[in-house]
């Protein structure tokens, strides 16, 4: 199973490389584009999981590694949350 990294910067510009065990993030997000948080979330989640699922039926468990990545994500998202405008952009996908 392919696995990528992917880049993004964050409302503050800083930037974080961060990990997928699927090519299907992808699918989800286009390189260069900036996203609303709630939105960047609500696709993230959906990628994770399906990459996941793929994990689980190929290799008969889960992905841990991206459950952790997600989490991660998701606790640095936390800290924009109160920025109605704060936005994620996919800087780049890194296969």
């Amino acid at each position: 199973m392919p696995a990528m990294h992917y880049r993004l910067r964050w409302p503050d510009d800083s930037v974080s490389t961060c990990y997928s065990p699927s090519l299907v993030i992808k699918d989800f997000f286009e390189p260069g584009a900036a996203y609303a948080l709630p939105e960047f979330l609500r696709r993230l989640r959906e990628a994770t999981q399906i990459a996941s699922d793929r994990v689980q039926a190929k290799f008969g468990f889960a992905c841990s590694r991206a459950a952790d990545q997600l989490a991660q994500i998701e606790s640095q998202a936390a800290r924009f949350a109160g920025q109605r405008d704060a936005r994620i952009e996919m800087l780049s996908f890194e296969e």
